[in-house]
């Protein structure tokens, strides 16, 4: 006997597989992956119900809902650990897809494309993250490295590290860039600051910082681009 291909003719939780199958994975709404992921619903709301309130309460962002930890998770109704569990798995091997590093070395020519390099790697922290790229004479990628972790607002940056870690690697110039959890792209004192300390060293060291970047989910920062390389 063939399988009834008619949508509306199985249960609410199991449709958004029978849409997957007979459309494939792109034509399936974010709450109707989400609800895959679920399984079930409870008795009264539907998978997709559940996932549809889950996506409204992280402002309908997918990577708002990324942040959510597994308590967050199993705070709601239908959701118990192994949900949580699975929700939290998905989307953190999206995010790894999303930073894993090319077969080809990577060029970075603008701030544009070490935004897009760096993003992947900062985008659901809620803490500061200060990040290394560390360029040769081609402006390709010859590492790419996490050089200081901070707090909610502020993380401090040792310039002799930076500096001993491009010596290592023998990098010709480097872009720095770190996260501002707040959303916040106006640079602090302390962004200034350390940016102006990382410029006079490279000039030193003839290894030039070609630009800072700041990072939030409202886009970047860039000091390069705004004129603010001079120390």
């Amino acid at each position: 006997m063939k399988p009834n291909l008619n949508i509306k003719s199985w249960s609410a939780d199991d449709r958004p597989r029978e849409k997957l199958l007979l459309k494939g994975p792109a034509s399936l709404s974010h709450a109707e992956l989400i609800a895959i992921l679920l399984g079930s619903g409870i008795r009264g709301t539907t998978a997709v119900d559940l996932a549809k309130q889950l996506l409204i309460d992280h402002h309908s962002r997918l990577d708002r809902l990324g942040q959510a930890s597994l308590q967050e998770l199993m705070e709601y109704k239908g959701i118990g650990e192994a949900k949580a569990i699975t929700i939290v798995a998905a989307l953190e091997l999206g995010r790894r897809r999303q930073a894993e590093a090319p077969a080809v070395r990577s060029t970075i020519t603008s701030s544009l494309e070490a935004y897009q390099f760096i993003y992947p790697h900062v985008q659901d922290l809620d803490h500061e993250r200060f990040l290394v790229l560390f360029l040769n004479q081609a402006a390709q990628v010859l590492a790419f490295e996490a050089v200081s972790l901070g707090g909610r607002a502020s993380t401090l940056v040792d310039v002799r590290v930076v500096f001993k870690k491009a010596l290592d690697h023998r990098a010709t110039s480097l872009i720095v860039a770190h996260n501002h959890p707040s959303g916040s792209l106006q640079p602090s004192h302390q962004d200034r600051t350390i940016t102006g300390q990382l410029l006079e060293a490279g000039k030193v060291l003839a290894i030039p910082l070609r630009d800072h970047l700041i990072i939030s989910n409202q886009g970047y920062y860039s000091f390069a681009d705004e004129g603010q390389m001079t120390s």
